[in-house]
């Protein structure tokens, strides 16, 4: 396996194969198969674009052959970050044939997270699009080159020639890792997971038969299809090795994305709990009928109160779902009671899912008593991309990954999630390590001491509410968020709220006191 990657244990590879988890097959050979099996259907649509499975098979196989004429070949990283846009789909397809990992980056992460991720990640290309949405994305990739000369191709994925020479294509240990996906992290800077050709391609497939989806069904992605949920889960991915539609959407705004849904005739898309309050509250000003969609809701806790608004006023089915990118997935079954499905993110996806509930000490705690979840199985990795010393602390001797998640489980096997025990922010599902702005903020040579912290908020989940100590009485908040673009943070991460304290209160151990800063905030008029 790949250095710096931990592999299963042979016992327990051999159980997978046998009990027929991993196929033994790279993930390029399968799409490429759905690809000749389904030519003439409509793979993916994006805006006017609508493009075959054979339109699709071909432009990635004469990407693939453009980067195999750069030298990229198998277990060569390559981080790819790329909008909901048909590129994302033919590159990275591409990058499976070759071998090569795709690293996941998102949209959003600017020049401080791509520095990291390309040199964690021993990186040797970079893909972007030239621009989008007002963002120079090829300005950005030249800056990150600056820092890390070692990313010798800059890859421009609107701009790239697909005329190529031929190649032959490298025969695939289904073994190694697939793809890079990120952690949530509570350090900072995300951790890569290392998602293999045969646990992953397990992960979509059995999303798929979880939802019941098929080459009638269409899919859309309105989360970044480079998260874990939008990509495999079935996502994007998923949903083009049954044979479905994918219809790739840009926008966040309900009016346009009902739209979209009844155009395509859309039959399920992923959402977060913030997208859902959006469409509940925007079906309460114009009545909608999403009647023939389902709703798959991820990423945070949806209240049972609002999953019975969401089937209320939108028409929809759904089904609850907790899932990590390290691999764990818990769902609500299509037919379970809606006791089930209203209250609980019901139960893992692999019958090979193993499940621990502990106590401080790690001793497993009994039926409905709150503890951590950890979990091993067919899909869950080891341990992450050269992380040692993290994984001694995520994982534990018998292999089980602590997922930090505090959750209940009932007699029945279905799983609460209660919180998390990490001090990690979800603002409308897009992960905000708390100690990662407060390295940034203390980077301005006017703020003394910062810490952040997540407010509940109706539409965001959580929203970032900072408090500074400051050295310059005079620095605004203007100011300061400014200085935090021009260091290159992602966008989501910028605080929503800043506020200036001649104080931090303190724990007795010294550390900033983070259950009285919420009470402070919450007293606060919004």
């Amino acid at each position: 396996m790949l250095e710096g990657c931990v592999p299963w244990p042979d016992e327990l590879a051999q159980r997978y194969r046998r009990q027929a988890y991993w196929q033994g097959r790279p993930l390029g050979d399968l799409l490429l198969e759905t690809c000749a099996e389904h030519a003439d259907r409509v793979a993916i649509v994006c805006g006017e674009q609508r493009l075959t499975y054979a339109e699709v098979a071909d432009r990635s196989d004469r990407l693939a052959r453009h980067f195999a004429g750069l030298g990229i070949g198998p277990l060569d990283r390559v981080v790819v970050q790329l909008p909901n846009v048909p590129e994302f789909a033919t590159v990275v397809f591409a990058l499976f044939r070759l071998g090569a990992i795709p690293v996941m980056a998102l949209p959003g992460h600017r020049k401080h997270e791509l520095v990291h991720l390309c040199s964690h990640s021993g990186a040797i290309a970079l893909v972007v699009m030239s621009e989008f949405k007002g963002f120079d994305y090829k300005q950005l990739a030249q800056e990150v080159q600056q820092e890390v000369p070692a990313v010798k191709q800059l890859l421009i994925a609107d701009e790239l020639s697909l005329d190529a020479g031929e190649t032959a294509y490298p025969v695939l240990d289904p073994s190694e890792p697939a793809l890079f996906l990120l952690s949530g992290g509570t350090t900072g800077l995300p951790k890569l997971i290392p998602r293999t050709h045969d646990d992953y391609a397990y992960n979509m497939l059995a999303t798929t038969k979880a939802l019941e989806v098929d080459a009638s069904s269409t899919y859309l992605a309105v989360n970044p299809v480079a998260h874990n949920s939008a990509l495999g889960c079935p996502g994007l991915f998923g949903t083009l090795l049954v044979g479905g539609k994918v219809v790739l959407a840009s926008t966040p705004r309900p009016a346009e994305l009902f739209e979209l849904i009844r155009e395509e005739r859309v039959t399920f898309t992923t959402l977060v709990p913030a997208t859902v309050r959006m469409w509940i509250d925007h079906a309460l000003r114009t009545p909608v009928d999403l009647s023939g969609v389902h709703l798959q809701i991820g990423s945070s806790k949806l209240t049972p109160g609002q999953a019975e608004e969401a089937r209320k006023y939108l028409g929809c089915g759904l089904s609850q779902w907790f899932g990590v990118g390290e691999g764990l997935l818990t769902y609500t079954r299509l037919d379970d009671p809606d006791d089930v499905i209203l209250n609980t993110e019901g139960r893992p996806l692999a019958a090979d899912d193993e499940i621990r509930v502990v106590d401080e000490a790690g001793l497993e705690v009994a039926d409905n008593v709150d503890g951590e979840l950890l979990a091993r199985g067919p899909y869950t990795i080891r341990g992450y991309y050269r992380a040692a010393e993290q994984n001694s602390g995520s994982f534990t001797p018998d292999g089980f990954f602590r997922t930090g998640d505090l959750v209940r489980r009932g007699p029945d096997g279905n799983i609460v999630v209660v919180g998390r025990l990490k001090d990690v922010i979800n603002r409308a599902g897009d992960k905000v390590p708390a100690e990662d702005v407060e390295e940034q903020l203390v980077a301005h040579p006017g703020v003394r001491d910062a810490a952040v912290i997540g407010v509940e908020d109706a539409v965001l989940g959580e929203r970032t509410y900072a408090f500074v100590v400051l050295r310059d009485a005079d620095l605004k908040t203007p100011a300061l968020k400014a200085f935090l673009r021009q260091r290159g943070l992602a966008t989501y991460k910028i605080p929503d709220k800043i506020e200036s304290v001649a104080e931090l209160p303190r724990t007795p151990v010294g550390k900033a006191d983070k259950v009285a800063l919420r009470a402070l905030a919450a007293n606060r008029t919004p």
